[in-house]
């Protein structure tokens, strides 16, 4: 068996679905806070394979797809388990429903990402990234969970608003940025998303993993206000007709 350079990130990709395997066998046994861990490191190896199938130039649509097939897994059916088992199954009907939200519309997110995929870099993401979203959540339960009485009070209310809000948004047409190259070229391009991911992972690190929910809030957040303010400009005629025609190209080479 021929052994080529692609073995390295589809590694990285089998370490990510084994992850969510092992985040769906942990939440079963009641052990939510290792499920939630196991689901953010499900997304380094996630982000590490990326960099790996740059790095060993060996990009291709096999690892898109089974990328995609991985996440499913990872950052779709583990943290609806998770929240499912978590809470929302005392909701019955409703709470399972709620919970499938981030399967469901995780998986509508990769199947749009995939067709409409152009080249393997791209400057934004339309619509919440499925890790996005999957980390959010488990993040929000690290921290509000209290490990003898689970959720309670305003955190056990914003479960599932929470799901329901994030699983819409990766259906959305909200550009989220994607992650920074740490190159010149990129430091150029986009110097506030370099210093503002750097600034994330400083705070990160001081806190102890503490902020991680706020940050990833935060992302989400300003993604919203983004979209909102150019839609406001847009109903007040503020985008010339040249601007349009810009961001029509523009999304027609990176609406993923």
């Amino acid at each position: 068996m021929k052994i080529t350079r692609a073995v390295v990130p589809s590694l990285f990709t089998v370490l990510n679905m084994f992850c969510g395997f092992l985040s769906i066998a942990n939440s079963s046994d009641g052990q939510f806070d290792v499920a939630a861990w196991f689901i953010i490191l499900g997304g380094i190896f996630d982000s590490l394979d990326g960099v790996m199938a740059r790095i060993t130039r060996s990009s291709s649509e096999f690892g898109v797809e089974f990328d995609s097939l991985s996440d499913i897994v990872t950052f779709g059916a583990a943290p609806a388990f998770l929240v499912y088992k978590l809470q929302l199954f005392q909701l019955q009907g409703v709470g399972l429903i709620i919970s499938s939200l981030l399967l469901i519309f995780g998986g509508i997110r990769l199947a749009r990402f995939n067709v409409q995929l152009v080249g393997f870099d791209k400057d934004y993401f339309s619509g919440l990234p499925i890790p996005a979203s999957a980390i959010t959540i488990v993040a929000f339960v690290l921290t509000f969970r209290d490990e003898v009485f689970g959720l309670r009070g305003f955190a056990s209310d914003m479960l599932a608003p929470m799901v329901v809000v994030v699983s819409l948004l990766m259906v959305s047409k909200v550009k989220y940025d994607t992650l920074p190259k740490f190159s010149k070229k990129e430091f150029k391009r986009h110097p506030v998303r370099v210093v503002s991911f750097v600034a994330a992972a400083f705070i990160l690190v001081i806190s102890r993993g503490r902020a991680l929910f706020y940050l990833f809030a935060a992302f989400l957040l300003l993604g919203v206000i983004r979209y909102a303010y150019g839609w406001l400009r847009h109903i007040l005629g503020f985008v010339d007709a040249k601007a349009e025609e810009e961001q029509a190209e523009e999304a027609t080479s990176y609406d993923i």
